[in-house]
């Protein structure tokens, strides 16, 4: 009786070359890797995707990010910070308040596809 761990692989070695080549053609570089892998790191935190997720609702000043995450405002703003750092997140200031939002439609699209995911 075959279990499911032998069934999740080829049951004899064969490569398919050009396949291999046209998928090595569009694999990104090295250095694509390492940037791709450093933003998924830094969105993979608990407390950063919780930000996200509510900046992919609306715009939210840091008062009310601290207040729907759950976390200080100078725990916010240390995260925001990160956030801006890896391109994820941009502010504006109105008067002595900073609104920050997520920074452009594939961040938009990244958040929302990871929890669509899950919910399904």
């Amino acid at each position: 009786m075959r279990t499911a761990s032998q069934d999740d692989v080829c049951e004899v070695a064969c490569v398919h070359p050009k396949a291999v080549a046209r998928v090595r053609a569009t694999l990104p570089d090295a250095g694509g890797v390492e940037d791709a892998t450093a933003l998924l790191k830094v969105i993979a935190d608990p407390t950063r995707f919780r930000i996200l997720s509510a900046l992919n609702v609306e715009e939210l000043c840091v008062c009310d990010l601290a207040a729907v995450v759950g976390i200080s405002e100078s725990a916010a703003s240390h995260q925001l910070r990160l956030l801006r750092a890896h391109r994820l997140v941009t502010f504006r200031k109105e008067g002595r308040i900073a609104y920050y939002r997520l920074l452009d439609q594939h961040i938009n699209g990244l958040i929302g596809s990871a929890v669509d995911h899950v919910r399904e």
